[in-house]
C-alpha cells in the first residue's frame, strides 16, 4: 500500500500518525521530492474525477491566477496543472495495487478500511 502526499501537510501527518498507530504497514510517496508521472495521475482519473483529485479548496489552487483556474477544465488540463503543481493534489491519496481506495483522510473512513 502506498499513501501519496506531502510531509508537512497536517492532513497527511494525521494519515500517517493513524496508519503508524494501528500497525498498518505502507510506502509513502512525498510529491516533492519524488514527483508524480503522467501515467499515475492518468490512472487516478480513471478512479475519481478530477474535480475531487484537485484540491480547489488549498492555498496551492486559490494562489493561482484566474487564467490558470480557468483553464482547467477536463481531466487532460488538471494533469498539467498536477505535474506542473503537485501539491494541489488532494491529499493524502491512499492506494492499494493501483487502486485509490482513500482520498483526503476521515478517521471514520480509515476504520471502516482497515476493520
Amino acid at each position: 500500500m502506498q499513501l501519496f502526499g506531502i510531509p508537512n501537510c497536517n492532513t497527511v501527518k494525521k494519515a500517517r500518525d493513524w496508519l503508524d498507530s494501528h500497525q498498518i504497514a505502507y510506502a509513502f510517496h512525498d510529491f516533492k521530492k519524488n514527483g508524480v508521472s503522467y501515467d499515475l495521475l492518468e490512472n487516478w482519473l480513471t478512479q475519481r474525477p478530477w474535480e475531487k483529485l484537485v484540491n480547489r479548496a488549498g492555498m496551492t489552487w486559490r494562489n493561482l491566477s484566474d487564467a490558470e483556474k480557468a483553464a482547467v477544465t477536463g481531466a487532460p488540463s488538471a494533469i498539467l496543472l498536477m505535474l506542473a503543481k503537485p501539491s494541489v493534489i488532494k491529499r493524502p491519496v491512499l492506494v492499494k495495487d493501483g487502486t485509490i481506495i482513500s482520498l483526503g483522510f476521515d478517521e471514520a473512513t480509515y476504520k471502516e478500511l482497515f476493520k
